[in-house]
């Protein structure tokens, strides 16, 4: 069995940034969309029962497999592989974020059926999710401070988001006052059958605080 580290590098100090690694081979980008294949399988399926018992019992027999690998954020693939969508995490929704100008990053998104709340719509909280991990990324990348963490996020629902569909976001630095960076973002569909332009489904702003020395 492989043991967790216990790094004291690691006890809570300084929202160490994640190192990258190639941990995990060739094949942890396919293992991670798979992940997020079975997560939409499990949000949608309408199979028989028998089906469900035949998948429950590959599930079990997966996860021990895998129980004894069990690590820590430190020394997982997962959150580390800069190669990969979202380096190689399952958590976020899927999107590929850049630098788009002087004080802007966008980039394209797209919400799976696991996102899935009524009515085709993506669920409320993910766009929570979207926009923090959206916002954060900008607030590091544009003062190139990564030691930060969320104060607050407030989001505006200004349209039913659908999932399925690839939109984009755009999100800029909107200002700074001492450890406070203060960030923006709207979500758009650019192919909204039967409106002329890009469609503002969401919005967002958000407070991050750039911690302090050895601060979590």
């Amino acid at each position: 069995m492989v043991s967790v580290v216990n790094d004291q590098r690691h006890s809570g100090g300084g929202f160490n940034v994640p190192e990258p690694t190639t941990k995990g081979g060739p094949d942890f980008g396919r293992f991670v969309a798979g992940v997020r294949r079975l997560q939409d399988h499990a949000r949608t399926i309408d199979a028989p029962d028998e089906v469900i018992t035949e998948a429950a019992d590959l599930l079990d027999k997966l996860s021990a497999l895998l129980t004894p690998y069990d690590g820590d954020e430190w020394t997982t693939p997962s959150g580390r592989r800069f190669d990969l969508p979202n380096r190689g995490g399952v958590l976020g929704v899927p999107s590929e974020l850049a630098k788009t100008g002087e004080n802007e990053v966008s980039g394209p998104v797209r919400f799976n059926r696991f996102y899935l709340g009524r009515n085709g719509a993506a669920h409320g909280g993910s766009l929570g999710l979207l926009f923090d991990s959206v916002l954060g990324y900008t607030a590091a990348v544009l003062t190139g401070g990564m030691h930060q963490r969320t104060a607050f996020l407030h989001v505006d629902y200004r349209k039913i988001v659908p999932v399925e569909k690839t939109l984009r976001v755009q999100a800029r630095l909107a200002g700074e006052e001492g450890r406070k960076i203060f960030v923006e973002a709207s979500l758009y569909d650019d192919d909204d059958p039967g409106q002329a332009g890009a469609v503002l489904l969401a919005e967002s702003h958000a407070l991050f605080v750039k911690l302090k020395p050895g601060q979590p």
